[in-house]
């Protein structure tokens, strides 16, 4: 069999991008708790693990959640330079219900609850501190969420609205219609985006 000469210059376009996000990889010194969080969360499983690691899927990617034990590890510094979170989107709003009510069985609250005006978006902690958000794309397109962007209503609120997630359900479940639900209010009379905050 002979082998064809390949080349890494005309064939390719100088603006390549990756094709998707893969994974995101933890390290822990709470491996069981954060293995058992993360699998509750996302409802996830393992799809290669042993004492000191886990790869953990929960779709056709063989791993999304990898977390590694690194028992000496000390807590996570909140004034240091890091990534903020890492956030997972649910196809529909009532999914993305039904996950917040079955986690709050589970005693995994979230600890802010923010209509951003383009997500539903609600965040959590993990075990270690990690900040981890579940959201809902409220735009079916990237054209209609630039043109939230464009109309200015994100320049005028950057950070959003503090929603009540029982509230939300008992409206979901009423029968409201979904517009209504996912459209964002405006901001309470002498108030700026950053009271809308809850780091």
């Amino acid at each position: 069999m002979v082998n064809t000469a390949r080349t890494l210059d005309d064939n390719f376009s100088k603006d390549l991008k990756p094709s998707k996000l893969a994974h995101v990889v933890i390290r822990t010194p709470r491996y069981d708790e954060s293995r058992a969080w993360w699998a509750k969360v996302l409802n996830a499983h393992p799809a290669y693990e042993n004492e000191q690691l886990c790869f953990m899927t929960y779709d056709d990617e063989h791993h999304r959640i990898g977390i590694i034990s690194v028992p000496d590890l000390g807590p996570i510094a909140p004034n240091n330079a890091g990534m903020e979170h890492v956030s997972f989107t649910y196809d529909t709003l009532g999914e993305l219900l039904a996950t917040y009510r079955r986690l709050a069985l589970e005693g995994i609250k979230p600890f802010w609850c923010i209509n951003h005006g383009p997500t539903i978006s609600m965040y959590f902690r993990d075990p270690d501190e990690n900040k981890v958000e579940l959201q809902y794309d409220v735009f079916p397109t990237p054209q209609e969420v630039q043109e939230f962007f464009d109309s200015g209503k994100y320049e005028e609120n950057f950070m959003g609205i503090i929603f009540d997630p029982d509230e939300m359900c008992e409206r979901y479940l009423s029968g409201e219609k979904l517009e209504d639900l996912v459209v964002r209010p405006l901001l309470p009379e002498g108030m700026g985006p950053w009271d809308m905050h809850r780091p």
